[in-house]
């Protein structure tokens, strides 16, 4: 029989080597992105991950972005070598094994499914949505912040839609918005990769593997879930 997991993924520095705010900003010609967020995270005012939504929706100088600049951002971030291939082994590579990928992304859904396309199908990508001015294509209001506490919500939502145990789900991330997601899938023996030495997750997450090269994580998969012997991994 075969062995269902959910294998959830952060976005941006995980799979991909930018961040989608900065690549925006730069599209744009808006400084100082970076001294924006950091200020909203000093300031615990939205939810950690949160501040490019918060920026897109509340900031004068943000008013411009339509749906189209987030497509085109997309286009302009950076992916790691072999997310295709990650995705193509997760789901049939191990024998007994299956392994639906999903993307959580704090990152506008539009700029992740946009990076991802033809890799990950874009239903399965679930990032920040927002809701648009039918006439003006302005960001009207935030649908919904795939960050904090709601990465936890959405990874719950995917595992109660695939019916897989809490046991069986994995999650892959790299910063402040994954904390509160990871010790969720920790305290329900669930599986946690860190993807940075990042203070924030690397004493939390169960393994960290810092690579430029996506597959990397499916080397603690095929250890730690799999069984396999380093001998194994090296002749997989």
């Amino acid at each position: 029989m075969i062995k269902e997991y959910l294998f959830a993924s952060d976005f941006d520095k995980t799979l991909s080597f930018n961040d989608s705010g900065v690549v925006l900003s730069e599209l744009l010609g808006i400084s100082g992105f970076q001294e924006k967020a950091e200020g909203l995270a000093r300031l615990n005012l939205v939810q950690q991950g949160g501040e490019l939504a918060y920026l897109l929706r509340h900031d004068p100088e943000y008013r411009c972005v339509r749906r189209e600049h987030l497509i085109e951002a997309g286009r302009h971030l950076r992916l790691k070598r072999n997310v295709a291939l990650l995705a193509r082994l997760l789901e049939d590579g191990v024998s007994g094994y299956h392994f639906d990928f999903y993307v959580v992304s704090a990152a506008p859904e539009e700029v992740v499914r946009s990076t991802l396309d033809g890799v990950v199908p874009p239903e399965r990508v679930m990032g920040t949505r927002f809701a648009y001015n039918q006439q003006s294509g302005e960001i009207e209001s935030i649908v919904r912040v795939a960050a904090g506490y709601g990465k936890v919500a959405l990874v719950d939502e995917l595992q109660a839609k695939l019916g897989v145990p809490s046991e069986r789900v994995v999650y892959v991330g790299d910063g402040s918005s994954d904390v509160h997601v990871m010790l969720h899938v920790n305290h329900r023996n669930g599986f946690t990769i860190a993807v940075s030495g990042s203070k924030y997750i690397a004493e939390i997450a169960k393994r960290t593997v810092i690579s430029d090269d996506a597959l990397s994580v499916f080397v603690p998969i095929l250890e730690e879930i799999v069984g396999y012997k380093p001998k194994d991994i090296r002749a997989f």
